[in-house]
């Protein structure tokens, strides 16, 4: 990560010496955000969480709060105490197929996913350090940059009048859990900000495993997890602002057996300028550095032993990106927006493999890089009630310096040395949309839209494993592009309460998904050893995977009640050929039919409370639709009781009739958490 801290350096020093030397001088607002959203994504499927659904969670984690919006997935139902990192990425409308995102999430409009995997370090977002969070469903997004096929997710930073001066909290919860949140923000004499905010969570964790599967080697799988983000926002004459973010996070989380440890930890830094005068302009540069450390180990068939199987020790991987983007004035009823982005990834992994009475006999590397640089435009127009938008972008990309080397930990010659030849392509990315005011309190709206995404480091270079079961890497993996149409309804009978209807028809082709190729016993390229009960998987390109289904909203509020309600049916099937034939008409793994969530919440200060109601439809672990996990309705709840001037009692409850939450099927089944109680204290000044 050394490369990474002269540029936290100068986004720390930044702020502060952009501003006015003099409290005398005039204060200038600023805002801390970027060019606001153009008016045309009134034209797209699009739902708002608020700040005070962020910091009124049960779990206080992110990734919790995103099912509020049915349909945002991970690859799997666990969340991040006890996942393992790389199922973590994030999609909508079932198009799945293995846990790379598909959706492009941002936070103050950096790019958040991984640079190696494509998968999000949830640990990574405290919820209540931000303002609110804005997903559109569908992809296409010319101005948000390539690879928001389902979807984008744009997390935007709280600043002082919603973080106040200083707030704290401490919990204790079940199986020896502690969550620690302290967040501060400081207003200069002169004008901008600076606000930080850090969270440290532990647990001894739960046994992950169902009653019946375990054996002699589970456990339980603890977590000790702790980020921490500053950001300072100053003026620098003008209608100009500078904005500066660092922000790190380590994780450390155990899968419940020995030799299953997991590490990653990460640094990022940004800096932004963005103009608002006549001609508005953001000009934004950011670096990511990640490293991830993980086990896999082999099991007997009996349970009662473990051994190392595979030992990812080392997998570094670095994101640097930059963007400038301009908004000419057009007047009143056009709007226009041009500009372009960078983005250059580039990682590897390090194993150890192929252990015999518990050592490693052979070493691996392999990893490379890819870049993807484009340009962008997006124009909107509003005559009276019809609101027109469309927007494209042409992206070229380059994958390169493929390598895997793979010799013997004695030493000696390599067994394997392929340097593979790097490629290059060109991809557009389009979207139209219209929406129409029938009516004050109608909004009909249509859209249609093309998206692509280039494969991640690690599908084309890291293999893995889960349980007994091997899947290999595939560095021959063509992008993913996807086209799709869409339309909807957007309903406001009374002040306070939106609904929202959306049908959709997504086809992504060149679908990568994770494709059985064989069982075990035996050996297979690219992992090795597998055990009888074990299958043997590659990621491939399917034909595509399509998808078409509907969606529902509804957010209230009344006073101090409020409610949400969202639902989606999804019917996602695939089309494959040649060695994936066998999976054409079936649904891809970890894709549900159904999904859904309520919440209702009273709030007057910082008295109040809320209950949210999740259901999680059947879905398959594998892409043969063999290993079934069954659905699951959670009830979460949060009750917060003042009992002293800025003291806050907080009751929250997860799952509170411990309903069985499966998450993957390999030889044995695994679960996500079971009920989980917290007491604790809030301190917020008045």
């Amino acid at each position: 990560m050394r490369a990474c801290w002269p540029m936290v350096g100068l986004a720390l020093a930044a702020p502060v010496a952009a501003m006015p030397a003099s409290a005398q001088e005039a204060e200038i607002v600023v805002t801390g955000e970027g060019l606001a959203p153009p008016p045309g994504d009134a034209a797209y499927a699009t739902v708002t969480i608020e700040r005070d659904r962020l910091a009124n969670s049960a779990s206080g984690r992110l990734e919790d709060i995103l099912a509020d919006v049915a349909g945002i997935a991970q690859f799997r139902r666990s969340d991040s105490r006890s996942a393992h990192p790389t199922s973590q990425g994030v999609t909508l409308r079932g198009l799945g197929g293995n846990a790379s995102s598909r959706a492009l999430l941002t936070l103050d409009g950096v790019p958040q996913a991984d640079p190696f995997g494509g998968w999000v370090a949830f640990p990574a977002y405290l919820p209540e350090r931000l303002a609110r969070v804005r997903v559109t469903r569908g992809g296409g997004s010319g101005i948000s940059g390539p690879g928001a096929l389902a979807g984008t997710i744009d997390l935007t930073s709280a600043g002082p009048d919603m973080l106040g001066p200083f707030g704290g909290a401490f919990h204790y919860g079940s199986r020896n859990s502690f969550d620690a949140v302290a967040t501060a923000a400081l207003r200069p004499a002169g004008g901008g900000f600076v606000t930080i905010a850090g969270q440290y969570a532990r647990g001894d964790g739960f046994q992950p495993l169902v009653p019946g599967d375990r054996g002699l080697v589970d456990h339980a799988a603890p977590y000790e997890q702790a980020s921490l983000a500053l950001r300072g926002v100053a003026p620098i004459g003008g209608a100009t602002e500078l904005q500066a973010n660092v922000s790190g996070f380590v994780d450390r989380r155990n899968r419940g057996v020995d030799f299953v440890d997991v590490k990653s930890e990460g640094v990022d830094a940004s800096l932004r300028l963005v103009g608002r005068g006549a001609w508005q302009w953001s000009a934004l540069g950011y670096v990511q550095t990640r490293v991830l450390a993980s086990g896999f180990a082999s099991v007997s068939d009996a349970r009662d032993s473990a051994g190392p199987a595979l030992d990812q020790y080392n997998v570094p991987s670095t994101g640097i990106g930059a963007r400038f983007e301009l908004q000419p004035p057009t007047g009143a009823a056009l709007t226009l927006r041009l500009g372009g982005d960078l983005r250059h990834v580039e990682g590897e992994t390090r194993e150890r493999y192929i252990f015999v009475s518990g050592d490693p006999t052979r070493q691996r590397r392999a990893g490379g890089n890819s870049v993807t640089t484009g340009g962008f435009a997006s124009i909107g127009w509003r005559s009276g009630p019809l609101m027109l938008d469309a927007s494209g972008r042409i992206d070229y990309w380059r994958i390169g310096r493929g390598r895997l080397i793979e010799q013997p930990m004695a030493g000696g010659p390599a067994l394997t040395d392929i340097a593979y030849a790097s490629r290059t392509g060109w991809e557009p990315t389009g979207r139209v949309g219209a929406a129409l005011a029938a009516s004050p309190a109608i909004t009909l709206r249509a859209a249609g839209y093309l998206g692509w995404r280039l494969p991640t480091l690690n599908e084309l270079y890291r293999p893995y494993r889960v349980g007994a079961d091997a899947t290999a890497a595939n560095a021959d993996l063509d992008p993913e592009r996807l086209r799709g149409v869409e339309a909807g309804i957007d309903l406001r009978p009374v002040q306070g309460l939106l609904l929202s209807a959306t049908g959709f028809w997504n086809r992504l082709d060149n679908a990568i998904a994770n494709v059985t190729l064989g069982s075990g016993p035996g050996s297979f390229p690219g992992v090795g050893y597998v055990s009888g009960a074990g299958l043997y998987r590659q990621r491939r390109n399917l034909d595509s995977v399509e998808a078409h289904g509907a969606e529902l909203d509804a957010r209230w509020r009344s006073g101090p009640w409020t409610a949400s309600a969202s639902w989606a049916w999804t019917d996602s099937r695939v089309h494959a050929s040649g060695a994936a034939a066998p999976l054409d008409g079936l649904r891809p793994a970890q894709v549900a039919r159904h999904s859904a969530s309520a919440s209702l919440g009273w709030w007057r200060g910082a008295a109040g409370g809320a209950v949210t109601l999740r259901y999680a439809g059947p879905r398959f672990d594998d892409d043969r639709n063999v290993a079934r996990l069954n659905d699951a309705v959670t009830l979460d709840a949060v009750l917060r009781v003042p009992i002293a001037a800025g003291i806050v009692l907080d009751l929250r409850g997860e799952n509170l009739f411990d309903r069985r939450i499966e998450t993957g099927i390999s030889d044995v089944t695994e679960r996500a958490s079971p009920r989980t109680l917290w007491i604790g204290l809030r301190y917020a000044p008045r």
